[in-house]
């Protein structure tokens, strides 16, 4: 049965300061780099959200003794050499980044293992993946020729290639470069524009040497991993919500603290500062190769102006939040090269488009981006979150501004990476 919350506008600004999860991506990445690692590693401020729970059941099934208490995981590994092959296929649930990051471990291991996803991870693409993995001498079979899950791998050994990446993903990079460390030979990677980062920020802390030239990224083979310990900063997506809440809601004075602001993360707030808002970020500390600090959001009055090129991948899972900003600004909005955008949890092209439409945005979707004209009195609509947790964040923000009240259906997709949502959203509403 479908649940449905009901959400209203609010009367007052927010203010306040406000802690966001641990960072999605880093959080799926320490387990991984963890399990390969032989010995014990302990994760802080892990995100304890269904996705990074995904990737902590599919190491456990190959062995991995992984206590959870709270936010902190305690991973013995016996190492990547002593993985078993697991019992059942491997449920990735939702979770694209474990579904791609995990299938370049898989390649890799000398035994037979199954993947599968609902319904939503079975549309996704997987040849992104698959066909540099099979460049590296992969055995993968799946769904209309490996391009969807399920996939089966027959592990083997791998060899290295140089790939000249045909998507800006950061997923797909992590993939071969992670097959790269467990093959032989040297992997090399040429991105088309420079994707978050956190793969080769934290390889070294598990005593991994790679190589990295502007949009070039090399690992050797052969290398073994090294337990360490990590800290999770923050997820700088999470607190974009909150940012974009701040920036639009009049009186508003917002401060996210202890965020990740890794500058391969942090386009949402470059975007916003040049529709004109006024944000301060201070960084703080650097933990693992990672930024960590405060981002402070002062309400100002927007205008709106193009967001296209290389800020895109830097922004790519904020997009549909900035698309509610651009409809508070004065005047046009243009997002473009953002195709990527329809091969998400949804095609979040045609779902951001779709739920601004219903509360009376003007919004027209295009193959690669939208257009957004500035200044809508959004109003009160029934929306689905079609499953996708950004969606049904977005939606929740918007509620705040619209006149009348909102139905969000499906919210429960939230707690993919924000179980404390909408508590955390009242303190700051409280707080004003």
């Amino acid at each position: 049965m479908t649940e449905t919350k009901q959400l209203q506008p609010i009367e007052q600004p927010l203010k306040g300061e406000v802690y966001v999860p641990g960072d999605k991506s880093i959080s799926h990445r320490a387990v991984i780099f963890a399990s390969l690692a032989r010995g014990r590693s302990k994760v802080e401020g892990f995100l304890t959200g269904e996705d990074c729970l995904r990737t902590v059941e599919a190491f456990r099934m190959m062995g991995v003794s992984i206590e959870q208490n709270g936010k902190e995981l305690i991973i013995d590994s016996p190492g990547v050499d002593g993985f078993s092959e697991p019992s059942a296929p491997i449920n990735f649930g939702n979770s694209g980044t474990t579904a791609r990051l995990v299938a370049g471990v898989l390649a890799s291991l000398p035994f037979f293992t199954t993947s599968f996803g609902d319904e939503s991870l079975s549309r996704r693409p997987m040849d992104r993946v698959v066909m540099p993995l099979r460049e590296m001498g992969a055995h993968i079979e799946g769904r209309d020729g490996a391009r969807l899950l399920p996939l089966s791998f027959i592990g083997s050994r791998l060899r290295g290639i140089t790939y000249q990446m045909p998507v800006k993903s950061a997923q797909v990079k992590s993939a071969i470069l992670l097959a790269g460390v467990l093959g032989e030979g040297t992997t090399t990677i040429v991105e088309k524009a420079k994707t978050r980062d956190h793969t080769e920020q934290m390889l070294p802390r598990f005593g991994v040497d790679i190589f990295v030239r502007g949009n070039e990224i090399s690992v050797t083979g052969g290398q073994t991993l090294s337990p360490a310990d990590m800290k999770v900063p923050g997820d700088i997506s999470s607190a974009a919500f909150f940012i974009a809440a701040a920036a639009i809601i009049p009186g508003s004075h917002v401060i996210i603290k202890d965020v990740g602001l890794n500058h391969t993360r942090t386009g949402f707030i470059d975007a916003l500062r040049l529709m004109g808002a006024e944000i301060n970020t201070e960084i703080t500390r650097t933990v693992g190769g990672e930024p960590i600090g405060e981002v402070e959001v002062v309400h100002r009055k927007l205008h709106g102006t193009t967001i296209d090129g290389d800020i895109i991948p830097r922004l790519i899972d904020e997009i549909p939040i900035l698309a509610l900003v651009a409809t508070q600004a004065g005047g046009e909005t243009i997002i473009k090269d953002a195709a990527e955008l329809r091969v998400k949890e949804t095609d979040r092209v045609e779902t951001t488009v779709n739920v601004l439409q219903k509360m009376g945005a003007y919004i027209i979707g295009k193959e690669d981006g939208m257009t957004i004209q500035g200044g809508a009195s959004l109003k009160g609509a029934s929306l689905d979150s079609m499953m996708d947790h950004r969606i049904g964040m977005m939606i929740s923000i918007a509620s705040m501004i619209a006149e009348g009240t909102s139905f969000l259906h499906n919210g429960s997709c939230i707690d993919i990476s924000y179980p404390d949502f909408f508590a955390d959203l009242e303190n700051l509403v409280r707080s004003s």
